[in-house]
């Protein structure tokens, strides 16, 4: 279908915290890469976004912090939009849920489902805390993982294992804020009844959607197989947008049903005040013209592509996401990013560490997009990218074509004389460069696409390399004019293809070509910069970064993983209850095991295995070698040296590593998951039996 416009959106961020670099490579770098692309080529597009301020997420900060919800979502939303700004990240408007636009749209939304009969009331069992008086939400709510069994597991997820949980799967669930234990108390909410929109979400997704992402497709599929439930709307909270419906007191519009309404009153706020540039906000959201695509994390896909799409249906109005290019996970130095563990390199800080190198973050995290599967992030690989690629090819490539032009030529774009059959060669290596762009932005292939505009870099690097025309400007200046005029048009083209990737270095680099016009349909052209054309002044392109304030990153974060860690076993030590009494036994089933006291002679790692602890006792009657488990609890494994344990003497022996283990140490489990050699505190002759 030809579409008159095009319509983005990236998700809203939740206003309790800076935007990191797992929101930037998930979301906004890759939309922005697409908005800045259709507007180069000159179409009609609206790039839209806006803080998500009444998510559970903002309360808990207010409360940690001792400060009004207000105070917060104020706060982060003007540090987020300051930062998406100085970033580079292009909205068109970057508004907000608090904004009465906001409060009166959504409420209107609800209320015109709700007297249209599209919700249905249910009564349900909701977690209560009975000191407080407060039904919680899944956030709030935190528990023992029932699959890797780590305290402090969400509500909605555990972050040291990744799954997907609900409130009801924890084991001893409680209230993340107080600690107080939790009941269940019946609650009335209204619901959108998704089963409804089975049968039509079914045909307008696996039939007509067969091009999305396979993530994006494949976990629409496994809901819509699953079968659709009625989802709620509304929640008990006290921060949010009021139920407007009497009897509704205490009771707020669910944040997935306020906070993607979002998108349309964030349009409407700006049509509304530049009606001449926008024109009116239903040509956006109503005509079926308009090309509406998302972006999104792939924790947003349920909401984006079955839930959204739904409320959207319910009303009837509303055009549908014709895309919804979802990306998977960025980690952090093989960790899973964390807002609440503070584990992530936050854009604003970013901005004050490396001024003026919004380029480099920017390349580095779609070089290392996790389109496809999840990426890691790494201080180094950030170096090597910048040192190795920006600066080595891209900028040494510029910086060479315009000095050498600058010392031979006054700065002037030479005439290109006869071009030779290397010349022309390089010259069909980058003419489909442009064909070649498209076809991958179009399918949302960022990371590819910014691969194929740094090989025109690297054409041009080595066609620099290989024709020496420092060389050649001693005995054939002409031939050296052909030379760097080839090259300026390349450099001109690479400010073209550049520019939706790297909009501050092409912007600077236009500048020292003296470039005013450019677009989309130029890229490919060898005459872009014309005979005589007066070039502006030359400066490095991109800069060395060198390994001291790499180290400084690195440092943090070590800083933050060791308060984290202390942190977890405060957290597990305080919620620790000791594992149920196991099944009653007999003395006799006692006796047969022979616990005895020994003294640990030696202890050290085994090689080769990060688990395994290898023990030199005297047990009393010679020595005796034992391998143990252990050593991810005993970074340190000399403290034991000296220290009276029990172990059991009659277990077979067994070889383990190639080394013989004549018994097993005795250790307990603590309340933080490592394992505590059990010790004798009153000295005991070796080789006495436990009994």
């Amino acid at each position: 279908m030809n579409y008159n416009r095009t319509l983005i959106t990236a998700a809203l961020p939740y206003a309790n915290g800076p935007v990191h670099i797992g929101h930037l490579a998930g979301v906004y770098v890759p939309a922005d890469i697409y908005a800045r692309y259709l507007r180069l080529k000159g179409q009609n597009v609206l790039y839209v976004c806006g803080s998500d301020e009444h998510g559970v997420p903002v309360t808990i900060r207010a409360r940690k912090e001792g400060i009004t919800t207000q105070q917060v979502v104020d706060r982060y939303h003007e540090l987020i939009k300051r930062s998406f700004a100085d970033f580079g990240i292009s909205f068109d408007i970057y508004s907000r849920t608090t904004s009465d636009i906001h409060h009166k749209f959504a409420s209107d939304y609800f209320r015109k489902l709700y007297d249209e009969g599209k919700f249905v009331e249910q009564v349900t069992e909701q977690f209560y805390d009975p000191e407080t008086g407060h039904f919680l939400t899944d956030r709030n709510i935190r528990g023992e993982c029932p699959h890797c069994h780590s305290l402090g597991a969400y509500g909605d997820q555990c972050e040291k294992c990744g799954s997907t949980l609900s409130p009801e799967e924890l084991i001893n669930p409680y209230n993340a804020e107080t600690g107080n234990p939790l009941v269940k108390k019946p609650t009335s909410h209204w619901y959108l009844p998704l089963d409804q929109y089975q049968q039509w979400l079914e045909q307008w997704i696996l039939e007509q959607h067969k091009e999305w992402r396979p993530n994006v497709y494949g976990q629409c599929k496994s809901w819509l197989d699953g079968g659709l439930r009625p989802r709620a709307v509304t929640r008990d909270l006290e921060w949010g947008i009021p139920v407007p419906v009497e009897g509704a007191e205490g009771k707020v519009l669910y944040v997935w049903f306020d906070a993607p309404i979002g998108y349309i009153s964030n349009t409407k706020e700006l049509c509304d005040a530049q009606p001449e540039k926008y024109g009116k906000w239903e040509t956006w959201w109503k005509d079926p013209s308009t090309r509406l695509i998302h972006f999104i994390g792939k924790d947003n896909i349920v909401f984006h592509c079955i839930v959204f799409p739904a409320m959207l249906k319910a009303d009837g109005s509303y055009i549908l996401p014709d895309n919804v290019p979802s990306n998977e996970f960025l980690n952090l130095e093989g960790d899973k990013i964390s807002t609440s563990r503070n584990w992530a390199v936050w854009l604003n800080e970013y901005l004050d560490d490396f001024p003026g190198k919004q380029d480099v973050l920017r390349y580095v995290l779609t070089a290392n997009a996790p389109e496809t599967k999840d990426n890691d992030f790494t201080w180094s690989d950030f170096q090597a990218r910048n040192n190795n690629e920006l600066v080595a090819i891209y900028g040494n490539f510029i910086n060479r074509a315009l000095v050498l032009t600058g010392k031979y030529f006054g700065g002037k774009v030479p005439a290109q004389g006869a071009l030779n059959d290397y010349d022309r060669q390089t010259i069909e290596e980058f003419c489909n460069v442009k064909s070649e762009l498209e076809r991958l932005l179009n399918d949302f292939r960022f990371r590819d696409a910014q691969k194929e505009a740094m090989n025109l870099a690297r054409i041009g690097n080595k066609y620099l390399a290989d024709t020496e025309p420092w060389k050649l400007a001693k005995t054939d200046l002409d031939r050296t004019a052909t030379i760097l005029n080839l090259s300026l048009q390349i450099a001109a083209n690479l400010a073209i293809a550049f520019e939706p990737f790297l909009p501050f270095s092409s912007a600077k680099l236009r500048e020292m070509l003296a470039l005013d016009t450019f677009n989309w349909e130029e890229l490919g052209r060898t005459d872009l910069l014309p005979e005589g054309h007066q070039l502006g002044q030359v400066s490095l392109l991109f800069e060395k970064i060198e390994d001291a304030p790499i180290q400084a990153q690195l440092d943090r974060l070590a800083r933050i993983k060791a308060e984290n860690e202390a942190v977890a076993q405060a957290e597990a030590l305080k919620n620790w209850q000791p594992v149920p009494v196991k099944d009653a036994t007999t003395i006799d089933e006692f006796d047969k095991t022979d616990i005895r006291v020994a003294t640990v002679l030696e202890c050290t790692n085994v090689k080769k295995s990060d688990r395994l602890l290898q023990f030199r006792l005297d047990d009393g009657f010679g020595e005796r070698t034992i391998l143990s488990g252990i050593a991810q609890s005993y970074p340190d494994p000399s403290v034991l040296v000296g220290k009276q344990v029990l172990y059991i003497a009659n277990f077979p022996p067994r070889k383990m590593m190639g080394i013989e283990s004549q018994g097993m140490i005795l250790s307990a489990v603590n309340a933080d998951g490592k394992l505590v050699v059990t010790t004798v505190t009153a000295p005991v002759r070796n080789g006495a039996q436990v009994g």
